[in-house]
């Protein structure tokens, strides 16, 4: 039995797991991603879902960007103490085994592709929908990741070049109408009252589900803007698949139920229209699934 290192690294937890190729988990651990010498959490981590146990081939990264794949770096937005931090290097040092890295939501995309709501799929988009919008794409059962390991990054995909600007410098970008604290954002710009410390999206889809007209209106909104990016993905790369997950996900029917008809409405050609759009079957799991993958993939 072959046996691969997953590392999954966030700004609030780093997970890890020993898998094997079948993608069955024999031993995983999680720790609360440090402030400061995030290596040592790691270190520390590594060591305790490996002690003992069979030695893994190869390790698999998802961490959370902006990274450079080329060099092997990483900067997470919401990880202030890594910019360009050697991250493959650093692992690689330290477990002295072939380290393959990637996006998070890559890592998502892949996956849901193997074990998830996208199992073999042959050209698959999964999107994080959460505080941000990310993205990765699975053609022919391997990941896109792109020169700097940036493809898929659909969240700053624009539907609207006149539109809002975004808080990347772009114009329109789909995050800043569809992630969760946009779409709670625009309600309560537009009526919205919610509960004194319940102003999120969670507490919104809550409302728009007991049919409150303008929690109603941001989820339609949201769900127009994520349309526009999946038929714009579809008629670009023609993915058959789309699996969405992250936090604003488990709204379900509130955002599923009017992005199937936002997509029926601008989806024109017979190959865009034919996109299926499911909801992660693996949850907070898939991307430590996907490091796993990518793993086996380069073991």
């Amino acid at each position: 039995m072959t046996y691969v290192l997953a590392i999954d690294i966030g700004g609030t937890k780093l997970a890890a797991a020993l898998v094997d190729e079948e993608g069955s988990v024999l031993r995983s651990g999680t720790r609360p991603t440090p402030r400061t010498d995030v290596m040592s959490a790691l270190r520390a981590l590594i060591e305790e879902v490996t002690e003992d146990g069979p030695s893994p081939e190869a390790v698999g990264i998802g961490c959370a960007g902006p990274l450079d794949l080329a060099a092997g770096t990483v900067s997470p937005v919401n990880m202030p103490t890594w910019r360009g931090f050697p991250l493959r290097d650093e692992v690689r040092k330290l477990t002295g085994l072939p380290t393959v890295l990637a996006g998070d939501a890559q890592c998502f995309a892949l996956g849901e592709h193997w074990l998830g709501a996208g199992r073999d799929s042959t050209a698959l988009l999964g999107i994080v929908v959460s505080t941000g919008i990310g993205g990765g794409l699975v053609i022919d059962g391997m990941p896109l990741l792109g020169p700097t390991g940036n493809a898929g990054h659909v969240g700053h995909m624009s539907i609207d070049p006149s539109g809002e600007r975004c808080e990347c410098g772009g114009r329109g970008c789909v995050e800043r109408y569809s992630s969760g604290p946009n779409l709670a954002r625009w309600a309560l710009d537009n009526g919205w009252s919610p509960a004194p410390g319940q102003a999120d999206a969670r507490a919104l889809a809550e409302a728009a589900a007991a049919g409150d007209p303008v929690a109603v209106a941001a989820f339609e909104r949201g769900a127009r803007a994520l349309a526009g990016m999946i038929a714009s993905t579809a008629a670009a790369v023609e993915i058959t698949t789309v699996v969405i997950g992250g936090g604003v996900s488990g709204a379900g029917k509130v955002l599923f139920d009017p992005l199937e008809r936002m997509l029926d409405d601008v989806a024109g050609l017979a190959f865009v229209r034919a996109v299926r759009v499911h909801q992660s079957t693996l949850g907070v799991h898939a991307a430590l699934a996907g490091a796993a993958r990518l793993a086996t993939l380069h073991a």
